[in-house]
């Protein structure tokens, strides 16, 4: 099986590569629709070419670029669906990284910053090594306003109603399903259907 980062086809790659640019101040930037075609044809090329990912090639810190939330589909052989990309004022990040304290496991964090506000979401993720999936759950939330905290807790997640983790079945949690991750950005399909695109946090400019 060939890896994720062996590219699909040049044209899907060349919209998502311009689209992750224009995150940075490039233009022009493709439209919505170019850019949910560019998704489904990468995700179709994915699946016949049975590509896979290594958590490794996920881990770091991605922004979210672009995303199309209402299950965007081919009919008839042709892309169905359109998105957009997220405003630069709202800074929503994704990351996956080792856990330090656990060799072998994986941590997510999910954040979005909203001028003087920061919400922030983490938890356990898993691979199950099918689908290109990766299994989470966000166990913790802290929200901070001009740096200082003003909620640090426990959510009511499914883990903390399990005995672990590890226990609560893939069918339960939120996942993603990996399609494409090249250098300087990811692309999945989340649980409810929907397309998103990261870019590499490191690579933008707004950071």
């Amino acid at each position: 099986m060939s890896s994720l980062s062996s590219a699909p086809t040049s044209a899907p790659l060349e919209v998502l590569a311009a689209a992750a640019m224009a995150l940075r101040g490039a233009k022009p930037r493709p439209d919505g629709k170019a850019v949910t075609a560019a998704l489904l044809e990468a995700e179709k090329t994915a699946k016949q070419q049975r590509q896979t990912y290594t958590p490794n090639e996920l881990y770091g810190t991605w922004r979210l670029c672009f995303t199309a939330p209402k299950k965007p589909h081919y009919r008839s052989g042709q892309p169905v669906g359109n998105g957009f990309y997220v405003p630069t004022l709202a800074v929503a990040q994704i990351s996956f990284l080792p856990d330090a304290d656990q060799p072998g496991k994986i941590t997510i964090r999910n954040q979005l910053r909203l001028g003087p506000l920061q919400i922030t979401f983490s938890g356990p993720a898993r691979s199950p090594g099918k689908k290109n999936l990766l299994a989470f759950d966000f166990t913790r939330l802290e929200i901070k306003a001009l740096g200082a905290t003003l909620y640090s807790g426990a959510t009511g997640s499914k883990t903390a109603k399990a005995a672990s983790f590890d226990a609560v079945p893939v069918a339960q949690l939120p996942f993603f399903s990996f399609f494409l991750a090249q250098a300087d950005y990811l692309a999945a399909r989340g649980r409810s259907g929907g397309l998103a695109l990261w870019v590499r946090a490191e690579a933008t400019a707004q950071e």
